[in-house]
């Protein structure tokens, strides 16, 4: 399964690990949040769903930066931009832990989802850009777990030292992710993919409409399916700290203990699902992924050990997470030549943005059936798994398609 990763240059790894660990250390920032939701709602003397308020507008905001950032990237370059976004969600998210009043949270949270938003897109791009057509598919299923490494190194801080830090400190620690800029700096080229077509790139618009001309459907076909999977993730795991808490009144290193525990099975389901698609493809890898979510996702609504909470997390997060291992690889093998900086991602942000009241509607769901959260992600990530199975298998794909300066995989293969 790994021998792809040992054949890699040392140009591709380096390209495909700063894609993964920027989307790691863009998902710790974003989690933090969700561990620290009581707490903040309770120094601002406000109730949970104004405090999870602040994922939806993070979630909401991210088309924007997804826009900005990624148009930047068509005209100027993959590496650049995404140094400059590292560097500005860093800010916004140290800035975070300085607000002083619920409506100054809710604003920088906002700034947030603008500089998470742009950082997918563009590591994504760099990476699946620059290594081979073979090696897509586990590189795209390790390359979307670093969300999930970065859930288990938020609930990894939380369980160890949240008692130390408070609220503030976490957002403070999470600056870290500005010093991989220093690890893009000195050690990652730019995409040979952007390099190969910069010559294209001087009246960028219009290359882009050329690029999208005729292709709206696509564009919102895939909208449609980024919206059920982001209901999936976001409806599994967002409010999955509270309900720990709130419901079931676990202290923080058991909320931490069990959110790590499923972020493993997350990590896991990625790689395998990820590995996989190559032989059975896309479609029909996140089809399987997503079925099998059904089985288990009940658990969270009907018990009550711990043990059996992390068992269940862990299964649920296996299937949500191997499904969402061809995210990074679908969106970039179905989108158009020459805006792969800016089609896969905002494409994923606008589906972002339409699954965005997931969170506010799970924790209203809640507080309207006795603070039963477990309730309310079970219906919510039931009704996404079916949603996405079927827009899935209705559309379309293009498995091994050759990028600019690359051997068409199918060709090579014989498939059509």
């Amino acid at each position: 399964m790994f021998s792809v990763l040992k054949s890699l240059n040392r140009e591709q790894r380096s390209a495909f690990l700063a894609g993964f660990l920027g989307w790691t250390l863009d998902a710790f920032d974003f989690f933090l949040l969700t561990f620290v939701i009581a707490d903040i709602a309770k120094d601002f003397s406000t109730g949970i769903p104004a405090v999870a308020e602040a994922i939806t507008l993070t979630l909401a905001m991210r088309p924007v930066g997804a826009f900005i950032f990624g148009i930047l990237a068509e005209r100027f370059g993959r590496k650049p931009v995404l140094m400059f976004d590292i560097l500005f969600y860093s800010a916004m998210e140290l800035a975070t832990a300085f607000s002083t009043s619920i409506e100054m949270l809710l604003i920088l949270r906002a700034l947030f989802g603008i500089g998470m938003g742009g950082e997918w897109g563009l590591g994504a791009s760099l990476a699946l850009e620059t290594v081979p057509a073979g090696a897509r598919g586990l590189v795209s299923g390790i390359l979307q777990q670093g969300y999930a490494f970065g859930n288990l190194l938020a609930a990894a801080l939380y369980w160890t030292l949240y008692d130390s830090l408070g609220w503030r400190g976490m957002f403070i620690v999470g600056v870290v992710p500005a010093l991989l800029v220093l690890y893009l700096r000195m050690n990652v080229r730019e995409s040979p993919v952007w390099e190969a077509t910069r010559k294209t790139r001087v009246n960028f618009f219009g290359s882009l409409r050329e690029s999208v001309r005729g292709r709206w459907p696509l564009f919102l076909y895939v909208v449609i399916l980024m919206t059920a999977f982001n209901s999936l993730s976001h409806g599994s795991q967002d409010m999955f700290p509270t309900f720990l808490k709130v419901q079931h009144h676990l202290s923080p290193r058991a909320v931490g203990a069990i959110t790590v525990f499923a972020n493993l099975g997350a990590i896991t389901g990625g790689i395998v699902f990820g590995a996989y698609s190559e032989k059975i493809g896309r479609r029909r890898a996140i089809v399987i992924a997503t079925l099998l979510v059904l089985p288990v996702v009940w658990i969270y609504s009907v018990v009550g050990q711990p043990a059996w909470l992390a068992a269940g997390a862990f299964l649920v997060q296996v299937m949500v997470q191997g499904a969402w291992a061809m995210v990074p690889v679908h969106l970039n093998e179905l989108s158009p030549e020459g805006a792969r900086g800016t089609f896969p991602g905002l494409a994923y942000q606008f589906g972002n943005l339409l699954a965005s009241r997931n969170q506010f509607f799970q924790a209203r769901f809640a507080a309207n059936h006795g603070n039963n959260y477990g309730l309310a992600i079970t219906v919510v990530t039931a009704a996404a798994a079916m949603l996405l199975a079927l827009v899935t298998w209705l559309g379309p794909e293009r498995k091994g398609v050759a990028f600019a300066g690359q051997a068409d995989q199918n060709q090579k293969s014989g498939q059509t």
